[in-house]
C-alpha cells in the first residue's frame, strides 16, 4: 500500500497546469478554459499512476465514463439553444460536468490538499463557458452538479496510512474512509 504524503501537492496537478499554460498564450479566457478541460482529467489519471492506485484508476473510469454518458444524453434530449446561438446543445456544459468530475475525483481520493486547486481550475472553465458566450449560468451549474455526483458515486476515499518516523516513539494509525 502506497502512503499518501507528498510535500509538494501539487507537483501532481502538473500537467493540468501545462496545458492550461499552453493554452494561455492565445490569451483568451475560453482557451484556457479548454486547455483545463484536457487538463485536469489527464491530471487525475497521472495521479492514479503517481500513487500505483489501480482501484482509484477504475473509479475514475467509471465516474468519467457515466459523466459522459449522462451529459452528452441531456445535451441530445433538452434541446437548449446557447447563448451565442450556434447549436441547440447548451445544457448541461460538458466543459464543466468533465472538469468538476475530475476535481471531485481527486478530493474525494486524495484529499482537499490536491482537491482544493483541482476544483480551482474546474470553477475557472465554468465561468470561461459563461463567458465565452456559450453557456447560461444554469447550464454550469448543472454540468458542475453532474460531475461532481458521478464521482462521489464511484469514488472512495484513498487509504491513509500514518505512522512515526526513524528515532520517534510513537503508534502506526492507519486510517481508512
Amino acid at each position: 500500500m502506497q502512503i499518501l504524503k507528498s510535500k509538494r501537492p501539487w507537483l501532481a496537478l502538473l500537467p493540468a497546469l501545462a496545458c492550461a499554460s499552453a493554452q494561455a498564450e492565445k490569451s483568451t479566457v475560453e482557451s484556457v478554459g479548454d486547455g483545463v478541460l484536457v487538463a485536469l482529467p489527464l491530471s487525475a489519471w497521472a495521479m492514479t499512476y503517481h500513487f500505483d492506485d489501480s482501484d482509484g484508476r477504475e473509479a475514475m473510469n467509471r465516474a468519467f465514463l457515466t459523466n459522459l454518458g449522462i451529459t452528452f444524453a441531456l445535451k441530445y434530449s433538452v434541446d437548449k439553444e446557447r447563448p451565442d446561438g450556434s447549436d441547440n446543445q447548451s445544457f448541461p456544459s460538458g466543459h464543466t460536468s468533465v472538469t468538476f468530475q475530475s476535481a471531485a475525483f481527486i478530493q474525494r481520493r486524495y484529499g482537499w490538499r490536491y482537491g482544493l486547486p483541482a476544483y480551482a481550475a474546474a470553477a475557472y472553465t465554468g465561468w470561461s463557458r459563461i463567458d465565452a458566450d456559450k453557456h447560461y449560468a444554469s447550464d454550469v451549474i448543472a454540468g458542475a452538479a453532474i460531475g461532481v455526483l458521478s464521482s462521489l458515486y464511484f469514488t472512495t476515499p484513498y487509504p491513509v496510512t500514518l505512522s512515526a518516523g526513524e528515532g520517534r516513539y510513537g503508534v502506526n494509525l492507519t486510517l481508512e474512509w
